[in-house]
């Protein structure tokens, strides 16, 4: 891997990538009043792509890099179990990536569950075309399917990605169009990269930080929900990652939670527990909020 690679890789790692602080200190003084109950078991449909799937999104990321993460360290068959501990309560949304390390994990749960009733999200850092067309093969055989669900390219922080990867995105446009994913989009790491997203419309999915302080997230809160705003408008499904602000929101969750549902902006959200107490618990406050 080239040096300026993998500077941004561990960048990008840190969730707050060229920020100058993790954290915004935006606070919600008012928890905000939600409009109707929600679970994390109910049924959403991401945009305009036509997958349903859970609202929650059972993530296997948490500090995720080098084919690594706070999730994958279960081995296997433990984050496979937690996997099918998640399905078992009406969860059908698994987020996985390359950099995470999490696809043997994913691939194992697979194994137990009929493949059309899950979701499978995965992420790719190719930046051109050669190694895009690998990925996805690659991705298929260690995921254990014939198809991915959604695939991201991960953590862009390019304002002019969309030109500067346009190989990339010709590749995974052609993948939709033989059924080998079925949506595409992009996970980003800077203000610049998420606004040329919301306006691209190549894009289905987005993955996009939000919580109400701004732990690494690319902008304040109110910044990236007039961006999100305008991925709607464009027809684009968006999932919320960061709900927690990777751990900084631990003691504030139900507050944290309250406040990704109030926007009624997110189709889905992903969070990464690491347990199965602690995912009934994740379960529990979304079903109280």
């Amino acid at each position: 891997m080239k040096r300026r690679e993998f500077l941004h890789r561990a960048a990008c790692v840190a969730g707050g990538a060229w920020l100058p602080s993790l954290s915004f200190q935006h606070r919600v003084s008012t928890p905000p009043v939600l409009s109707k109950k929600f679970h994390a078991s109910d049924t959403v449909t991401l945009g305009r792509t036509g997958i349903q799937t859970s609202r929650l999104a059972m993530g296997t990321g948490t500090v995720g890099s080098g084919h690594h993460s706070h999730q994958t360290a279960l081995g296997i068959k433990g984050l496979s179990d937690l996997l099918l501990h998640g399905y078992d309560h009406g969860l059908r949304f698994f987020d996985s990536a390359d950099s995470y390390g999490s696809h043997a994990h994913v691939a194992e749960a697979l194994e137990h569950v009929p493949r059309d009733k899950v979701t499978v999200l995965t992420k790719t850092w190719a930046r051109d075309a050669a190694t895009a067309r690998a990925d996805l093969d690659r991705f298929r055989r260690e995921l254990g399917t014939d198809y991915i669900d959604v695939c991201l390219m991960h953590c862009l922080t390019e304002g002019d990605w969309t030109q500067r990867f346009q190989p990339v995105m010709d590749v995974l446009e052609q993948a939709k169009q033989k059924g080998i994913i079925r949506a595409h989009g992009c996970s980003c790491h800077s203000i610049e990269a998420l606004r040329a997203a919301a306006r691209s419309p190549w894009v289905d999915v987005h993955l996009v930080r939000i919580n109400p302080i701004g732990a690494y997230m690319d902008a304040a809160p109110d910044t990236v929900v007039s961006v999100i705003r305008e991925m709607r408008a464009n027809g684009h499904a968006v999932v919320g990652m960061k709900i927690l602000g990777q751990g900084e929101l631990r003691n504030r969750q139900d507050e944290a939670l309250r406040y990704a549902l109030s926007l009624d902006l997110l189709d889905a959200f992903t969070i990464g527990a690491e347990s199965k107490a602690e995912q009934e618990d994740l379960i529990q406050r979304i079903a109280a909020a």
